[in-house]
């Protein structure tokens, strides 16, 4: 009983607020309050010229979040640049983000900004006009401007896998330069003096801080950085096994590769097992694995590991955290990343 009349009272405040913010809205667009009641809802019968002063209004005046609150219990996951839904990492997060707000009786909603963001709208807007009371944001480094527009606005939103100087933007991240760097390491302390990195194409600060470890464990220990010794794929089994073959062709061949990513990693496994080429006697490979991965190929493979989902979790957690009404401050948070040895790495064995 005494839960359920905690729930009664939260919604009531939350009522005082939402009602206090729309009055003011009606004020300054000079409409009436339930003209912007309905309008804040989508009805149809609000004519498109008032309901576009009204959402305005609301945004410049700063209710973005108040009214926010109103609308449903839904909160967007918004592809600022390309979609990666089919990823590793993506499916991780999207379950962490799940369970996160199960509890708080939100649901999650995928949302496709270049598909349905009018021109002259803004993002809060946008997210309001689809019921959207936050956003968690995945984000690269050629969309970043989407991020520190969306933040600008004071919309409620936390950005998961890219970093940000603008102390308006929040977000969550693993830092993978300094167990990426501790992985060639491992490689060079088994006696590999030639390693091979392949990355994602895609220039985020997760794969950037995997090319920086592996730069600075070379340098390290006196080896020099061959950018022909570097190659950058789409991040799928393709683009793996693709990357596997070119270092198995080289002269002289790298005895040893690191994939800076989970499809690239797999993809790579699979094209070894097809064309007969051993791990580790072949090619010792460490990988990037952002859930459980490396237990699906054989041999279990030595790895730089994530939990996306602990991130999804997190970011649900400080996305609701805003949601309730802590507005005024951003959260900026690296979590660790962890290096983990199995059976896919050995020194290396005479090369022909």
């Amino acid at each position: 009983m005494m839960y359920y009349l905690k729930q009664l009272q939260r919604l009531l405040q939350l009522d005082d607020r939402w009602m206090s913010s729309v009055r003011e809205i009606a004020r300054l667009a000079g409409v009436s309050v339930s003209t912007v009641s309905r309008a804040l809802n989508n009805n149809p019968a609000v004519r498109e010229a008032t309901r576009e002063r009204v959402l305005s209004v609301a945004n410049d005046a700063g209710y973005v979040a108040a009214v926010g609150r109103r609308s449903t219990d839904q909160i967007g996951l918004v592809y600022a640049g390309s979609e990666t839904l089919g990823s590793t990492f993506d499916s991780a997060l999207l379950c962490g983000l799940v369970g996160g707000v199960n509890e708080a009786r939100f649901d999650v909603v995928i949302l496709n900004m270049h598909r349905d963001k009018a021109a002259d709208e803004t993002y809060s807007q946008y997210f309001m006009r689809k019921g959207i009371r936050g956003v968690v944001v995945r984000s690269t480094s050629l969309s970043r401007h989407v991020c520190e527009a969306i933040a600008a606005e004071a919309f409620p939103m936390i950005v998961v896998g890219e970093r940000f100087d603008d102390g308006l933007v929040s977000y969550i991240d693993c830092e993978s330069r300094e167990e990426s760097r501790r992985a060639v390491e491992y490689l060079i302390g088994l006696g590999h003096e030639r390693v091979a990195l392949a990355m994602n194409t895609v220039p985020d600060s997760d794969h950037l801080d995997r090319l920086s470890g592996y730069e600075d464990a070379l340098k390290e220990h006196g080896l020099s950085v061959d950018p022909r010794l570097i190659l950058r794929h789409q991040a799928d089994f393709a683009g793996g096994a693709s990357a596997l073959h070119m270092v198995m062709s080289m002269k002289p061949r790298p005895t040893a590769l690191y994939l800076a990513d989970p499809m690239l990693a797999v993809g790579a496994f699979n094209a070894a097992h097809e064309h007969g080429i051993r791990i580790p006697q072949d090619i010792s490979i460490i990988g990037f694995d952002d859930a459980e991965t490396r237990f699906s190929v054989y041999p279990t493979m030595t790895a730089v590991c994530q939990d996306a989902r602990d991130l999804g979790t997190q970011a649900a957690a400080e996305l609701l955290r805003k949601i309730n009404g802590n507005f005024a401050s951003s959260v900026q948070r690296q979590l660790p990343t962890f290096f983990e040895v199995n059976r896919s790495t050995a020194p290396p064995f005479e090369v022909h």
